[in-house]
Formats: structure tokens, C-alpha cells, sequence
């Protein structure tokens, strides 16, 4: 597996896509599903962009200290 810098930026790019795509479809669904599912989902991708800044800074602070 290539570690290349431009490979890592693909991955970002691609992981922040996904995101806003399914934050988007459920923005666009939120009308249409009770409050309780909503919050869930919310919750949810909230989470996995969470996990995403906390990996990503500790990779910063990794490259960084070498």
C-alpha cells in the first residue's frame, strides 16, 4: 500500500464526501421521519465526524513530532 501523501488526501476527501452526502440525505429526510429518528441519526454522524477530527489530529501530531 502506497503512503503517499496525495493517497492520504484522496481518503480525506473521499471520508469528508461520504459525510456530507449522508448528512445531506438525512437534512433532506429529516421532514419526513419523526423527531426521535432524526436525533439518532444526527447523533450518529456527529460520532463518526468526531472519531474522523480525533484521528486526524492525532496523525497531524504523529507527523509532526518525526
Amino acid at each position: 500500500m502506497n503512503n503517499c501523501p496525495l493517497e492520504s488526501e484522496r481518503q480525506i476527501m473521499l471520508f469528508l464526501v461520504a459525510a456530507l452526502l449522508l448528512m445531506g440525505i438525512m437534512l433532506g429526510t429529516a421532514a419526513h421521519l419523526p423527531v426521535p429518528v432524526t436525533v439518532v441519526a444526527a447523533t450518529v454522524i456527529a460520532g463518526w465526524l468526531l472519531v474522523f477530527f480525533l484521528r486526524e489530529r492525532r496523525h497531524q501530531a504523529e507527523v509532526t513530532s518525526r
